[in-house]
This record gives structure tokens, sequence and C-alpha cells, in this order.
């Protein structure tokens, strides 16, 4: 598992940071403004408890144009006020991942029943909890690469069905804002279209649905273009997907320096209608070597080639146009809705009974953790 530190990324229509933020909610298969009705296309140290470290990478994000973050880990016993308010003044929003590596704040992928439990749900509430009074928390995955093999495609994927309805369930009883869930799947090709189905599909309740989903890719690698490099076919394999879908990284670093040719790919017509942007991976250096910026004992910033270049790339990407289904939200009064696509029956499509590579056939465990919610409720009314 990654550990906990910022990810660049941008999923709004354009690469200007904007000073105000509102909430954003989903809405069909895009975000938007809540205000404006506008599509959003879109006990130790954690990266958003140190405001000095927050001041310091938030003007780089400010130059390289960047209106959406993503956090790996966060301890929810620190404070993050300052960072958050920080990064809305910046008019940045957070894409917030619940888990961490630590014992009890993940699911095991091979057996999910060992750990999804009530303290790996206390972990999440908390994190809930606190980053659910900021404006621009965009969204909360409820897994990263969760499913990454055939062993956990049989085991994991009603458990991380039933993590997303806890959490939305969470949210609804503890009165709090209504924060859209997701998730964030390694681009395998043998779950590709399968896991995205399973996650958008109807079990039970409304609340087992994902609110977006996120794609780990790093399939352009080098000089390529949106059909050598197969981008063409996530847009395919994806065209009839009805929720938010966006690159939740991306950036491969096989070719160094990294010419980041695919976000102009990325934010062109060919892509908007069906990805709401992405999140290049990563921003600080690490040993993998994906780093646009590198920072030495002291905490000084050592810009390295890979951010002149990705900064280039953004400045020169269009920006997505607004497709005709944005349209009829924005015309309309009541914030209307958008026409989905593929085989849905009434509001919600429907889980079957059996997707390719996947075992769904014992259906969705019974929350692991329903009696602590109304502790959680009662704690933030004292």
């Amino acid at each position: 598992m990654k550990l906990g530190y910022i990810t660049a990324a941008i999923l709004m229509v354009t690469s200007a940071v904007q000073a105000i933020v509102h909430p954003v909610e989903v809405r069909g298969r895009h975000f938007y403004d809540s205000v404006t009705g506008k599509p959003v296309i879109n006990t130790r140290y954690d990266p958003l408890s140190d405001v000095n470290k927050c001041a310091r990478d938030i003007y780089l994000f400010q130059q390289l144009g960047l209106n959406t973050i993503r956090v790996y880990s966060i301890n929810p016993d620190l404070d993050h006020d300052k960072c958050m308010s920080l990064l809305a003044d910046a008019g940045i929003y957070l894409v917030l991942d619940v888990n961490s590596p630590l014992d009890g704040q993940h699911l095991n992928r091979y057996e999910p029943w060992t750990t999804y439990n009530e303290k790996y749900m206390s972990h999440i509430y908390k994190v809930i909890a606190q980053f659910s009074a900021f404006n621009n928390t965009l969204g909360f995955f409820g897994g990263n690469e969760v499913v990454n093999d055939y062993i956990s495609a049989k085991a994991a994927p009603v458990y991380i069905k039933a993590v997303i309805r806890d959490m939305k369930e969470f949210m609804k009883l503890s009165g709090l804002r209504k924060i859209p869930v997701g998730y964030s799947a390694a681009d395998d090709l043998n779950f590709r279209t399968s896991l995205a189905e399973y996650l958008e599909c109807y079990a039970g309740s409304p609340d087992d649905q994902i609110d977006f989903y996120g794609v780990n890719t790093y399939q352009w690698c080098g000089q390529q273009t949106f059909y050598s490099s197969g981008y063409h076919l996530l847009v395919r394999d994806y065209d009839k997907f009805s929720k938010p879908i966006f690159f939740s990284e991306y950036g491969c670093n096989e070719v160094i320096p990294r010419s980041f040719q695919e976000v102009g790919a990325i934010y062109s017509s060919k892509m908007s209608e069906v990805f709401s942007g992405g999140l290049v991976y990563e921003f600080a250096q690490e040993a993998n070597n994906y780093g646009l910026v590198d920072y030495d004992d002291e905490g000084n910033v050592r810009l390295l080639p890979d951010f002149y270049s990705f900064r280039k790339r953004l400045s020169e990407a269009p920006a997505p146009p607004i497709s005709k289904s944005d349209l009829a939200v924005i015309n309309s009064k009541t914030g209307g809705t958008i026409p989905r696509r593929g085989d849905d029956s009434g509001d919600y499509k429907f889980c079957s009974t059996e997707y390719a590579n996947l075992d769904v056939s014992k259906g969705l465990p019974k929350p692991a953790a329903k009696g602590i919610i109304r502790s959680f409720i009662n704690l933030q009314s004292l």
C-alpha cells in the first residue's frame, strides 16, 4: 500500500485555480458545483497536518495550475483544519483515501472477512466525520487496488461494496454532508469492466453503489498516441459507465524524463465525454521515482524535470467541451438529471448474479459496525 503523500491532480474543465470552492455533487455521470451548477470535470505526521509544509506545497500546486489533489492516508486524530483552509483559499479540492497501511485500517484483500470489523470501520468513520466539514472535500476513496489478481477478485468485491455502503449510510445517519464515495481500481484487463459494473450496480440499497470510479493506468509511456497507447480502448470500455470516472493515477515513468503527452489526450474531446480528467502520480519524490519535486533534509524543495514538463502540458491542455448532457443539467432549474447509458432499469442499474472473473455469489456481508454509528452520532452532538 502507498504511504500518505500528496498526488497532484486536475479534474476541472479548466486548469485555472479559483479562490472560492463550493461542495461538489454527483449528477449522473459527472461532478457538478452544487452552487453554480457548472460541471467539475474533474500519531505520525500526515501530509495535511503540517501547515508550513502545506503552504509550501500549495504554492507549487498553484504554479502547476492544479485544482484537485489526492491524499492516500491521514491520521484522523491530528488537526487538518489549517491545511484544508489553505487549500480552499487556493481553490483546491481534496480526494481522500479513507484507508491507511496501518494495522486495522485497511481490508485484507485475500481474507477481507478478517479485517472488515468495528475497528476498521471506526477508523473510516473518524476520517469521514472530520473531513465532511470541509467544502473542498470532493470525495472519498473507499479502496485502492484491493482487487489486483484472481485470488482477491474472488474474495474482496462484496467487501469493497459493503464498505462503500457503510460509508454512505454513516454520512446519512449522522446528518453529515453527502460526500461522493468511490473506488480506485488497478487497470487490469481481467477486471477492467466487470469490477466497475459491479461497484456501479444496485445490489440492495442505493447506498451500495459507488458515486464515482477511479482507474490507475500507466499504459501511455513515452512517445505514443491516443491509439497506440490504448487510451481509445479505455474510452470504449467505459463508454456505458453511468457514474463520473477519471484517472486516479497516471504517468508512466518507463521513459525518463516523462513528457506527459497523455495530458493533451485526457482533456481532449476524444475523452472528456467519458473521463473527468485525472490525477498524475505523484507529487513528492519517493524510491519509485515518480515525483515532480524532491525535498532535502531541511524541507527545501527541488523542482524536478517532470515538474516543468507536466506544467507545460497542463498549460497547453484544451478546456474540455461541455457536453449536451452537461448543458441539460446546468440549464435545469432543479439541477436536472442526465440520461443514463446502458441497460439501466428505472433509477438504478441492478446487479447481475455473475461478473467476469469476480465472485459476488455470497452477496454483501451484514454491516460490521452498525452499532457504533449511533456512538459516533452521540459523540458529535456533545
